[in-house]
């Protein structure tokens, strides 16, 4: 019996085998290589900025005035701070922790209350390092007033970063302090802080 007898003899095995055939074929047909292209970025790295400061005297006193006489010339002390972080922040001053020691004679009013304080901006450092002078028409009044009274935060302005400023303290004993503040003290305690800019 030839091939060709067998395929009639079987009609629908030969439709099935026939349709099979076609739908491979057009599998092949229709999986032929499509143009495409591919490019990538990576090693993307995100990193939160820094908000840093240097203080020229951190962990000790700025100054430590003494031997204060009534209506005697201020004694002074200096100090720097910088922003060394690498985004710019708003800075501030306060004043806490503040004690006075009353030795003898009862005091009318606090030793602090006696204690006249202010406080300078004596300026930025220039872009060489070179250091602002202080006692010049350049000066910007931080604070004056007595050491009792500075109880509210002092605003600094906005520091760019590598931004350094040095401030000048001055502290004198008032003409009115009496016989009674003899011996007595005060100490305080100064904290610097910055805040991101929005």
């Amino acid at each position: 019996m030839t091939h060709s007898r067998q395929l009639i003899r079987h009609p629908k095995r030969t439709i099935a085998a026939l349709a099979t055939g076609l739908a491979a074929a057009g599998v092949a047909v229709g999986s032929g290589a499509d143009f495409s292209a591919q490019s990538a970025n990576p090693a993307n790295t995100f990193t939160a900025g820094t908000l840093t400061m240097d203080n020229s005297r951190s962990g000790a006193a700025i100054f430590a005035p003494s031997d204060l006489k009534p209506g005697a010339p201020a004694q002074t002390g200096t100090v720097d701070i910088a922003n060394t972080g690498s985004l710019p922040g708003v800075f501030s001053l306060s004043r806490d922790g503040l004690a006075s020691t009353d030795t003898g004679v009862a005091n009318p009013a606090p030793f602090a209350a006696k204690v006249n304080v202010t406080i300078v901006d004596c300026g930025a450092f220039a872009g060489d390092g070179g250091a602002p002078e202080c006692g010049n028409n350049d000066d910007s009044t931080v604070y004056s007033g007595t050491l009792a009274a500075e109880s509210d935060e002092h605003g600094l302005g906005t520091f760019a970063t590598g931004e350094r400023h040095r401030y000048r303290f001055a502290a004198a004993l008032a003409s009115s302090a009496g016989n009674e503040y003899q011996g007595d003290s005060s100490t305080a305690r100064y904290v610097w802080n910055s805040v991101q800019t929005p």
